[in-house]
């Protein structure tokens, strides 16, 4: 049997695909990292001593983020106008996830019933939201690393039940600029906002 030719339009199609390289990339081309960067509570949660009333609950929302920290990269802020990422660093996941847990933790460990709302169907009598806004590192004077957040403290489902709003802000010096050492400074940063906002939440906001 005769192979039938190959069509003008069917080698045009081949020619089209073979200069768009392969279709699907396994792995890449770029070095995996030397280590990943991680956002972890210094202080344990208390351990679980029987059932918490509800009216005492408290949910933990995934902290909102400008387009800088949507990325696994760690921002460096050069001027008023102005980011970098830091060479060689590397989140282990999106540093607002990290925060989460962090705060949910850490509001744990002040006696605060946390209720994770994705695997529970009660609701929280309150619920913790707010934005990340800065969680980085600011070169624009003294090496610093910063976290900023504005945190909302609400009654789901009351509309008439007031909202506590309070911004938190910490800094810690940046000495040494190399990633594992920018991640601790941040990791202390954002523990200590932590503990600045699980006092608020236990005072009612």
């Amino acid at each position: 049997m005769m192979r039938q030719p190959i069509t003008l339009v069917a080698l045009t199609a081949l020619l089209l695909l073979a200069g768009c390289g392969p279709l699907v990339q396994i792995g890449g081309n770029a070095k995996p990292p030397v280590s990943l960067l991680t956002l972890r509570a210094s202080a344990a949660p208390l351990p679980y001593a029987g059932p918490a009333k509800l009216t005492d609950s408290i949910g933990v929302d995934l902290p909102d983020v400008p387009g800088a920290l949507q990325t696994l990269r760690l921002p460096v802020t050069t001027s008023d106008s102005e980011i970098t990422y830091l060479v060689g660093a590397t989140w282990a996941e999106q540093p607002n996830r990290q925060f989460q847990r962090l705060l949910a933790d850490t509001l744990a460990a002040h006696g605060l019933a946390v209720i994770d709302t994705h695997q529970s169907a009660a609701s929280p009598a309150r619920t913790l939201s707010g934005t990340l806004r800065e969680c980085g590192l600011d070169v624009r004077g003294a090496a610093v690393v910063r976290i900023r957040y504005d945190a909302q403290l609400a009654t789901p489902g009351n509309r008439g039940a007031p909202v506590a709003l309070r911004r938190f802000e910490v800094t810690e010096p940046a000495g040494d600029q190399r990633p594992p050492a920018i991640a601790a400074a941040l990791n202390r940063a954002a523990n200590r906002i932590a503990g600045d906002v699980a006092d608020w939440a236990k005072s009612g906001g």
